[in-house]
């Protein structure tokens, strides 16, 4: 939270007023004595102008952690060749000769949408030691 206080030019008291709470707990809460309830920390994060993608950010700064996706978006697209290569076909998958066309469609969407999702969840895992 320090980083991002500091980052808008803003001292512990402005920061504190806007958000509703005592410089002291703000002070807490950035050095970690005390951790905030979620509506403390939306209201912190509000009087920051930031949300929890910017704090996540903030934290892999500060903890010089690799930088992770901030969204599904950042996760190769449908017909976008991953780092692994491409998806597997579904016709492949299922072992068959034929299938429907819309039951292939939404199968292969299906698929994509999942290996999305772990390449997502595999990217912003636990960032791997020395």
């Amino acid at each position: 939270m320090r980083w991002l206080r500091e980052k808008e030019g803003l001292r512990q008291y402005e920061t504190a007023r806007a958000a509703g709470i005592t410089q002291a707990m703000l002070s807490a809460y950035e050095t970690g004595k005390q951790s905030p309830s979620l509506q403390s920390l939306e209201r912190v994060l509000e009087a920051l102008g930031a949300d929890l993608v910017e704090l996540a950010s903030a934290l892999d700064h500060v903890n010089e952690r690799r930088p992770r996706p901030t969204s599904l978006r950042e996760v190769p697209a449908p017909g976008e060749v991953p780092a692994g290569g491409p998806a597997p076909d579904v016709r492949t998958i299922l072992g068959v000769e034929e299938i429907p066309g819309e039951e292939e469609a939404a199968l292969a969407r299906m698929l994509d949408g999942f290996h999305r999702l772990l390449r997502y969840y595999h990217r912003t895992g636990p960032t791997p030691g020395p």
